[in-house]
């Protein structure tokens, strides 16, 4: 029989409904049955995505407030609680690239985004008590990674759906328009702390201490402030995107031929969620210096420790099927092309996910202060600066160019190679990163630091712009070298690792900043992309290289 025949014989799946015959590598199936069936579950995937980063990157902007609302903690507490939810997210993604075989894309899709609603609420309850210890703020922080693991599951999943020739477009516009979570988020949390959202239902507001900002400008210290919005605002719309993915959305039985029912999917995904949350609450109560933590590891011990404790509980604790399906996904790391393409992932994705966490709270502390000398000569860093940007104005920018250029990142991709664009990008970071680093030192030693803020702002949207760009060009790579069966394992895990990079900026800037040397931070930032610039090159570009161009 000819593929136009059998493509004719398959009936359109309806929504909702599991599919036995997939087969987008055959163009008469494709233009027949699949192409509006896979476009349908990546339109729904794109919102129920935005929403998983606006609740992950939620406190990089909960921060900046809480800090000009008066909350009694030092900045070094605040970045921790940025970081806390940077970690959390990115290893929940680690599981979560192991959702869709284990328990069936529309069943992880709805049950993932349902999951968002606890941290939400969390958040908006936690945020009307001031007087609350760290811990219960660090406890919603590291709850939020709910929303950063949904990442892995999404494209994961969408990467099933489509025939090779379309992996980078189709994974562009998923990650691209679900990255525009953090800048929906930075844009509408600003907007709704100005206003009494749920009515009584929604607490009283709090008075700004310091001036703050939004999308239009400023707002002056002593304007009545419902911060708590920024939890609350994200239940009305994740209530009616889980009706639309379960509704609208297909499990492959190609891809997960065995997820045991509804009930057993949903247990699986809980299972294996719950499971990520040891290692991490582990790993962050070593990291976490007293009262939160014992403060005995260093970053860069804690982050590894938890990365290889979560695939070890992963390991162990699989059984049934569960377990089989596993160990046939630990076969990624057998695989050399795993690592290299997790270390150039963490360029791109962790560079945008790092940053965006990171920016909001690093504009407030080196350009809302006046850095001035005392009668010794040693800087000072207390002094609120009167003309200082509304960090809440200016920092969804480059989250924004970068979220809208990720989906031309992958056309392009799929156009010249990936490789080739992943190496023009990664040259170009390597001299923002460190044009940044020396405009830092400007501004971190002057008394009018917002003489440099424009300069400043145009090379981090230069950063995010080839960030995006990056982010497309690599996945088209991964699924151009790995097949089908592997790929969805490999977006995953490399999703995962580069979402330390959530983690590590802003410990890293929060560190620096703390040290008097925030510069530091973009320099060592730039010296590891260059690193990875030749690790492109030497993999993928030279004229004996192990795959040409992918």
């Amino acid at each position: 029989m000819n593929s136009t025949t059998t493509a004719a014989a398959s009936p359109r799946p309806a929504s909702g409904a599991d599919i036995a015959d997939w087969r987008p590598e055959d163009e008469a199936f494709w233009e027949a049955t699949g192409k509006k069936v896979a476009y349908r579950n990546l339109w729904i995937s794109v919102p129920a995505l935005l929403c998983g980063f606006a609740v992950w990157g939620m406190w990089g902007i909960i921060t900046v407030q809480m800090l000009n609302l008066g909350f009694p903690f030092s900045p070094a507490e605040l970045f921790s609680l940025t970081a806390i939810a940077g970690l959390a997210g990115a290893t929940m993604r680690i599981p979560a690239s192991f959702l869709i075989r284990l328990a069936g894309g529309r069943n992880t899709i709805f049950l993932t985004t349902a999951m968002l609603l606890a941290p939400a609420l969390g958040t908006g309850i936690v945020l009307q008590h001031k007087d609350w210890p760290l811990w219960a703020f660090q406890l919603m922080a590291l709850w939020s990674g709910v929303g950063g693991g949904n990442f892995a599951s999404s494209m994961s999943n969408i990467s099933t759906f489509f025939p090779k020739r379309l992996q980078g477009t189709a994974l562009g516009l998923n990650a691209g328009l679900g990255n525009f979570g953090v800048t929906s988020m930075q844009i509408v949390i600003p907007l709704v702390m100005t206003v009494g959202l749920l009515g009584s239902f929604g607490g009283e507001p709090m008075l700004l201490q310091n001036d703050s900002g939004w999308l239009f400008g400023k707002i002056l210290a002593g304007t009545p402030t419902w911060i708590q919005n920024a939890g609350f605002a994200w239940v009305l719309s994740l209530v009616p995107l889980a009706v639309l993915c379960w509704f609208g959305m297909n499990n492959l039985k190609t891809v997960s031929p065995d997820t045991g029912g509804t009930i057993a999917a949903f247990l699986k995904i809980i299972w294996l969620y719950t499971l990520s949350f040891v290692p991490a609450g582990i790993g962050l109560y070593l990291y976490l210096p007293a009262p939160s933590g014992l403060g005995v590891l260093n970053m860069w011990l804690a982050m590894p420790l938890i990365i290889a404790g979560t695939l070890l509980v992963l390991k162990l604790t699989a059984f049934g099927p569960m377990k089989d399906s596993i160990a046939a996904q630990f076969k990624i790391f057998r695989n050399k092309h795993t690592w290299a393409l997790t270390a150039l992932y963490i360029v791109t994705f962790g560079s945008f996910i790092g940053f965006s966490m990171a920016l909001p709270l690093a504009i407030k502390v080196i350009f809302g202060v006046s850095h001035i000398p005392d009668a010794n000569g040693v800087m000072q860093h207390t002094l609120n600066n009167p003309n200082a940007p509304p960090a809440l104005t200016y920092a969804w920018i480059g989250p924004f160019v970068g979220a809208l250029i990720r989906p031309v990142g992958g056309w392009i991709a799929d156009k010249f190679g990936g490789s080739i664009v992943t190496q023009i990008i990664s040259a170009v970071m390597v001299a923002a990163s460190a044009a940044v680093g020396y405009v830092m030192l400007l501004a971190y030693q002057s008394a009018t630091p917002e003489r440099y803020f424009l300069v400043f702002m145009l090379l981090f949207v230069l950063l995010f712009a080839a960030s995006g760009i990056g982010n497309g060009s690599t996945f088209r790579t991964i699924a151009v070298i790995f097949d089908r069966q592997q790929a969805g394992p490999v977006l995953g895990w490399t999703s995962a690792v580069a979402a330390y990079g959530a983690f590590i900026a802003p410990v890293v800037i929060g560190a620096q900043i703390k040290a008097g040397t925030p510069e530091m931070a973009m320099y060592g930032f730039a010296v590891f992309y260059a690193l990875c610039l030749m690790l492109n090159w030497w993999f993928y570009l030279r004229a004996n290289a192990y795959v040409k161009n992918p």
